[in-house]
C-alpha cells in the first residue's frame, strides 16, 4: 500500500502531481479490491481479510475529501468495486451474525459515501484555474446512475433494509448511539438513491441508457416492495415524540422532496389504470390539430407551377417567388426570410422538474400521499417548523425551501382529492381536520416571511420565492374552500383567516412584487406568481362584496429630511397611493426607526386599478405569448387579469405599444386554431375590445401612433386611456373660512418632548413680543398654586419644617414628614379642589386666549381646559384633577425657558408649528329660516342626546339578562368581610387601601365647571402678588427631578 511520503516523494522529483497520485492511488486500490474475495461457481467468496480491506477501502475514499480532482472515486469506479464486490459481500453478510453484519454495515457505509450527492456547481467554483484545467464530472455522474441500476438489483434494498431494523426496534432504552449512526447511515442512502436523476427518455438511447432512464420508477416500487415508504411514514408519526426521530426529521423532509418534485400532484388522484389510455387520446388529438393546421395553410395543388408576386411598399417594389405569397401576407414572407433573432431559452422549472414515471410508480405514490396525509401531515410538519423556529444547529437555509415545497405539494394533492370527491367521488371521504396545522397563524406568517426574506436577500432567491408562492396560494385556495363549507365552524374560521391575511398586508405586496420582479425566472416561476395574483383578487373582490372595506396594515419607510427645518424634527411620510391614509404615527416614534406599520383602509377599486401597472402588464404578456402552450385554465387566468387592467382599471392605453399590437395580431392570425373553449373566446373578444380602443384613441390623437414605439411607464398610459380622476369640487366641499369663528390651531411638528413643546410654544410667544402673555400664564399658575397649596395645608396640617423658629424634632418625625410629602395631597385635600375659571382684566387678554394660536397652544400644554370651544370670546379654566405639583413644574418650566430659551439650532420657533386640522361641518341646507332657527336652538339637546344613546348602546350590549353571573351570595358576604378587614388594617397603619397614593386626573363635567367657573367670573380672584409669595421655588436638584418626571409623562 502507498503511503504519504511516497506520494511527497513524487511531488519532490518534479513528476506531474496528478499522474504520480493516480498511478500510486491505482495500484495500492487495486490490490485492495483483489484481496476483498471472488467469484467461484457462482458464489462469492470473501477473502481472509475482507473486513479490513473494506476499512482500507473507506480510508482511501476519505483521501477525495481534500481532492478536487476526485482521484479515488474515478479509481474505484473503473475497477466496478460497487458491482463486482461491494454489493454481493452484502448479500453474503446481511443478517448472517454479529461478524457478518460488521461487514455488512460497513459495506452500506461505504455505499452511501460512493453515491453522495455531487454539487457540480459549488464544486466547479472551488476548481483551480491552472491545476483543474482537465476536471470532468460528467463521468462521476453517470457513475451514480450506473450505482443506482446495481443497487437495484433483487435484495439489495431488502438487505439495507435488514441492516436498519434491529436497531430500530430497539426501545429507547436499549440504544445506543451505534444503533442511531447505522440507521443514520442507511436513511442517507435512501435520499442519496431519490437524488441521482435519470436520463431523459430518448427513442434514440442504447440499452443500458434506456435503462437508466427509468431508475426512478423502479427505485419507487423496490422501496414499496420492501417496505420503505412504510418505515418512512412510522419514522414521521413519530417524529414529535421519539428525540431520536426528531433528529432525523430534516433528512425525511429531503427524501421526501426527492421522491416528489418530479411528480404533478393532480395527477395522482387520476386512474392510474385510465390515465395512460387518456394521456394517448391527448396525443392523438394533438397530433390531428397539427396536421390540420399543416393542411390549412399548405400549397394547392398547382405547387409543380412557380409563382411569381410584384409587391409594391410606397416607391419600392418586391419580387416575391414561392406560391405561399398567395395565401400569406408579404410582410410575413420577407420577415421569414431575415436572420432570426437568438433568444435565450428559459429553464422550465428550477424547483420541481418532471419525471417520467410509470403508472405503477404512480400507483405507489398515490398511496403512499394518502397515507402520509392520514398518518402524520399534521405532527410531522408541526415538528419541523418547531425546529426551525427554534433555529437548530441541523436546520439548512434549503430546508426552508423543501419545506414549503412538500407543504405545497401535499395541500394540492389534498385539495385535488376533495375536488375528485366532489365530483365524481374518491371514496376517501377526507376533512380538514387532516391538514388543520398548515391554517394555523403561524404557519401564515411563517411564509410570509421566508417570501419577504427571499425578496429583500441580494442576490433574490428566485426558486424559495418561487415555492412561498405556490404554498401561499394552495393555502389561499385551501381557506376558500373552508369558507364554501356549509358547517359553521369552519365557515368562520376560514372567515377569521381571511381577515388576519388581509389584515397583515404583507400578502398584497407579495403579490404584485412577485409579478413585477419577472425578469428571466423559470417559466414555473411566471405561472405560480399569475396564479396567486388571479386566485387572491378573485378572494378579496369576493370578501369587498361581503365584508364591504377593511383596514389592512402597511410598513412603509419613514421620510427623511423632508419638511423639516435646519435642525427640525418634523417628519413627512408620502400617502399611500390607491388606499386611504386613516392612521396617525405616534408622537414620541423613536428617531431611530426606519418603518413605520400603520393602519390604512383598504377598499378593492383602489387595489384593483394600482394592479395596472406596466410592469405587471409586461409579465402578462410574456406569458400570453406561449398561448399555443398553454392549457384552458391557464388562459383563463391571464385573460382575467388583463380583462382586470384593460377594462376594470381602464388601463387600456398600457396595451398602446408595436410589440403589444404585434403580439395580438399574431393571435388573431391563428384564431381558427385555436381551442374552441371558453377562455379563448374570452381572450379573442379582449383583444378585440383593446383595438377598436387603440384606434379610436388614434383617431382623437395621432400622435399615438408614435408614442406606441415607447414605454407607457410613470403613469403615462392615463393620456391615452378612458381612465378619468376623480374630480372633487373643491370649493364646494371646503367649509368657507368665515364661518370659523376663531383662527386655526397650531401643534408643534411630530418628535418632541412635552417641555420640548412648552418651550417652542414659549419661544414664539417671545419672538412675538409676547413676553407679557407668557407672564399673565406664571400668574395664574402661582395663583391655583397658592389656591391648592392653603386647601392641602388646611386639610392636611402646615409644614412644621416651614417655620425655622419651630423647636427641633427627632429624625423619625422628620422621615415621616418627608415621606408625606411625597405622598402627596390627601384625598380629602383633592376633593377640596374646585376648577379655577381664568378671569381676563383687559381686551388684551380676552383676544390672547381666543384668537392667539401660540398662546393657546401654552394652554393646552399645560393642561388648561375650555367651557366651550364654539363660544364668542372662549373661556379657559384649570381643572380640579391637576395637583399643585404639576402645577409648580409648569411654572417651573415656562420659568426656566425665559431664562434659558430652547436651543433649535438657528431654526425659529414659528418654523415649528404647523396648523391643526379641522373638522369639516356638514352642509345642511334647511328648508326655511324659521327650520333653521329652530335646528341651531336645538343643537345642544341633539348633540347631548346622541351622546347620551351611544353610550346606553356601548355598555348595553355587554349586559345580558341573567341571574348567573351575580354568583353565590355567601361568596358575596365573604369578600364584603375580607374588604373591610383589609380597610381596618390601612387606617390603622395611616393609608387608603381603596385611593392610589398619587392620586388620579379626573375631569370635571361641563355642567360642573360652567356652574363653578361663572361663580368667578370676575370676581373673588385673590392677589397674584400673594400668590407668588406662596410659591416655593425648588433647589436645582429638585427641578432637575421635576422636569425628568414631566418627560416621562
Amino acid at each position: 500500500m502507498a503511503s504519504e511520503d511516497e506520494l511527497s516523494q513524487s511531488h519532490s522529483r518534479g513528476e506531474s502531481p496528478a499522474i504520480s497520485r493516480r498511478a500510486i492511488l491505482t495500484r495500492a486500490i487495486t490490490s485492495v479490491i483483489t484481496a476483498l474475495g471472488g467469484l467461484k461457481g457462482g458464489t462469492y467468496i470473501l477473502g481472509d481479510e475482507a473486513y479490513g480491506c473494506l476499512k482500507d477501502l473507506k480510508k482511501f475514499w476519505r483521501k477525495d475529501d481534500t481532492d478536487d480532482e476526485r482521484t479515488v472515486a474515478r479509481i474505484m469506479w473503473k475497477a466496478r468495486v460497487l458491482e463486482n464486490d461491494i454489493v454481493p459481500i452484502l448479500l453474503e453478510t446481511a443478517g448472517k451474525g454479529r461478524v457478518e453484519d460488521r461487514c455488512a454495515i460497513l459495506c452500506a457505509e461505504l455505499v452511501t459515501s460512493m453515491t453522495w450527492p455531487i454539487d457540480v456547481a459549488s464544486e466547479l467554483r472551488e476548481l483551480d484555474d491552472e491545476l483543474d484545467v482537465g476536471t470532468d464530472y460528467t463521468t462521476l455522474l453517470s457513475s451514480h446512475l450506473s450505482y443506482k441500476a446495481a443497487l437495484l438489483q433483487p435484495g439489495v434494498i431488502q438487505a439495507l433494509f435488514g441492516v436498519m431494523l434491529p436497531p430500530l426496534a430497539k426501545t429507547r432504552k436499549e440504544r445506543k448511539d451505534r444503533d442511531g449512526q447505522i440507521i443514520n447511515i442507511v436513511l442517507h442512502l435512501f435520499r442519496n438513491l431519490a437524488f441521482i436523476r435519470d436520463l431523459p427518455s430518448n427513442t434514440h438511447l442504447s440499452a443500458d441508457q434506456a435503462e437508466h432512464s427509468g431508475l426512478q420508477s423502479k427505485l419507487i416500487m423496490t422501496l414499496s416492495e420492501n417496505h420503505i415508504l412504510d418505515a418512512l411514514v412510522t419514522l414521521a408519526t413519530n417524529a414529535e415524540n421519539d428525540p431520536l426521530f426528531t433528529s432525523w426529521n430534516t433528512l425525511l423532509l429531503e427524501t421526501l422532496y426527492l421522491l416528489l418534485r418530479g411528480v404533478k400532484p393532480s395527477s395522482l388522484v387520476l386512474n392510474q389504470v385510465q390515465a395512460p389510455k387518456d394521456d394517448l387520446v391527448r396525443l392523438l388529438d394533438f397530433e390531428a390539430e397539427r396536421k390540420r393546421t399543416i393542411q390549412r395553410n399548405a400549397a394547392s395543388r398547382h405547387s409543380r407551377f412557380g409563382t411569381t408576386i410584384s409587391v409594391k411598399a410606397g416607391q419600392e417594389s418586391m419580387i416575391l417567388h414561392t406560391q405561399y405569397a398567395i395565401k400569406k401576407e408579404a410582410r410575413d414572407i420577407v420577415d421569414g426570410t431575415k436572420k432570426g433573432k437568438y433568444l435565450k431559452a428559459k429553464t422550465l422549472d428550477e424547483l420541481g422538474g418532471q419525471d417520467n414515471l410509470s403508472p405503477y410508480a404512480l400507483t405507489v405514490l398515490q398511496g403512499f400521499a394518502r397515507e402520509f396525509i392520514l398518518s402524520c401531515f399534521n405532527s410531522f410538519l408541526g415538528s419541523l417548523l418547531k425546529d426551525i423556529k427554534s433555529e437548530r444547529p441541523k436546520i439548512t437555509e434549503k430546508d426552508n425551501l423543501r419545506l414549503l415545497f412538500v407543504t405545497k405539494w401535499f395541500l394540492e394533492f389534498f385539495m385535488a382529492a376533495l375536488a375528485k370527491d366532489s365530483g365524481v367521488g374518491t371514496g376517501w371521504g377526507w376533512g380538514f381536520e387532516l391538514v388543520a396545522e398548515v391554517v394555523d397563524r403561524g404557519w401564515i406568517v411563517w411564509i410570509l416571511r421566508r417570501m419577504r426574506g427571499a425578496i429583500e436577500e441580494k442576490p433574490k432567491q428566485w426558486t424559495e420565492l418561487q415555492a412561498g408562492i405556490e404554498c401561499l396560494t394552495q393555502l389561499l385556495l385551501l381557506i376558500d374552500s373552508m369558507s364554501l363549507v356549509s358547517e359553521p365552524t369552519l365557515s368562520e374560521a376560514a372567515e377569521i383567516l381571511q381577515h388576519q391575511l388581509y389584515y397583515n398586508g404583507e400578502v398584497l405586496d407579495l403579490a404584485f412584487e412577485g409579478l413585477q420582479g419577472y425578469k428571466e425566472q423559470s417559466i414555473a416561476y411566471l405561472d405560480s406568481s399569475i396564479q396567486l395574483a388571479y386566485v387572491l383578487l378573485r378572494m378579496l373582490e369576493k370578501w369587498g362584496k361581503q365584508k364591504g372595506d377593511v383596514y389592512v396594515r402597511r410598513r412603509r419607510m419613514r421620510a427623511k429630511n423632508r419638511g423639516r427645518g435646519k435642525g427640525g424634527r418634523g417628519k413627512g411620510v408620502p400617502e399611500e397611493e390607491g388606499v386611504l391614509d386613516v392612521a396617525d404615527v405616534d408622537d414620541e416614534v423613536a428617531a431611530e426607526d426606519e418603518r413605520i406599520i400603520e393602519e390604512q383602509m383598504f377598499t378593492f377599486d383602489k387595489f384593483e386599478a394600482k394592479f395596472a401597472n406596466e410592469d405587471i402588464t409586461h409579465t402578462l404578456l410574456v406569458y400570453l405569448a406561449r398561448f399555443k402552450e398553454l392549457s384552458a385554465e391557464n388562459v383563463k387566468r391571464v385573460v382575467s387579469l388583463l380583462h382586470r387592467q384593460a377594462v376594470k382599471a381602464k388601463a387600456e392605453g398600457l396595451f398602446f405599444k408595436v410589440s403589444t399590437l404585434d403580439l395580438f395580431r399574431s393571435i388573431l392570425a391563428e384564431q381558427k386554431s385555436l381551442p374552441r373553449t371558453q377562455p379563448y373566446k374570452d381572450l379573442v373578444q379582449l383583444i378585440n375590445f383593446i383595438l377598436r380602443q387603440f384606434f379610436k384613441a388614434a383617431e382623437k390623437e395621432p400622435f399615438l401612433l408614435v408614442e406606441a414605439f415607447f414605454p407607457k411607464n410613470r403613469g403615462q398610459w392615463k393620456n391615452f386611456s378612458s381612465w378619468e380622476p376623480k374630480t372633487h369640487d373643491k370649493q364646494a366641499d371646503r367649509v368657507p373660512d368665515s364661518t370659523w369663528k376663531h383662527p386655526q390651531d397650531v401643534q408643534v411638528k411630530k418628535g418632541y418632548s412635552w417641555s420640548e413643546q412648552l418651550g417652542i410654544a414659549v419661544g414664539c410667544l417671545v419672538e412675538n413680543d409676547q413676553r407679557n402673555l407668557v407672564e399673565w400664564i406664571k400668574e395664574i399658575l402661582a395663583t391655583v398654586v397658592g389656591i391648592r397649596q392653603r386647601i392641602v395645608e388646611e386639610t392636611d396640617g402646615p409644614d412644621k419644617n416651614k417655620d425655622s423658629d419651630s423647636e427641633e424634632i427627632n429624625e423619625d418625625e422628620q422621615i415621616r414628614l418627608e415621606a408625606g410629602k411625597l405622598k402627596g395631597p390627601s384625598s380629602d385635600a383633592i376633593a377640596k379642589f374646585e376648577d379655577y375659571l381664568i378671569p381676563y382684566v383687559s381686551d388684551e387678554q380676552a383676544d390672547a386666549a381666543t384668537k392667539n394660536p401660540p398662546f393657546k397652544l401654552v394652554c393646552r400644554l399645560i393642561k388648561f381646559c375650555l367651557l366651550d370651544d364654539n363660544a364668542d370670546e372662549l373661556e379657559w379654566y384649570v381643572p380640579a384633577a391637576i395637583l399643585p405639583s404639576d402645577l409648580q413644574i409648569s411654572f417651573n418650566l415656562i420659568n426656566q425657558f425665559l431664562e434659558k430659551p430652547l436651543d433649535l439650532e438657528g431654526t425659529k420657533a414659528a418654523q415649528l408649528l404647523r396648523k391643526k386640522t379641522r373638522r369639516r361641518a356638514r352642509r345642511r341646507e334647511p328648508s326655511s329660516e324659521a327650520e333653521s332657527d329652530a335646528e341651531d336652538e336645538d343643537v345642544p339637546k341633539r348633540k347631548a342626546r346622541r351622546k347620551k344613546e351611544e353610550v346606553h348602546y356601548k355598555s348595553a350590549q355587554f349586559i345580558e339578562d341573567s341571574d348567573a353571573e351575580l354568583g353565590d351570595d355567601e361568596e358575596f358576604f365573604q369578600r364584603e368581610a375580607a374588604l373591610r378587614a383589609r380597610t381596618a388594617l390601612a387606617a390603622a397603619e395611616g393609608r387608603s387601601a381603596n385611593m392610589k397614593s398619587t392620586g388620579t386626573k379626573k375631569r370635571k363635567t361641563r355642567k360642573e365647571a360652567e356652574g363653578r367657573g361663572q361663580k368667578k367670573r370676575r370676581g373673588g380672584v385673590p392677589s397674584s402678588g400673594n400668590a407668588m409669595q406662596e410659591v416655593v421655588d425648588s433647589d436645582a436638584d429638585d427641578y432637575a427631578n421635576d422636569l425628568s418626571r414631566s418627560e416621562q409623562r
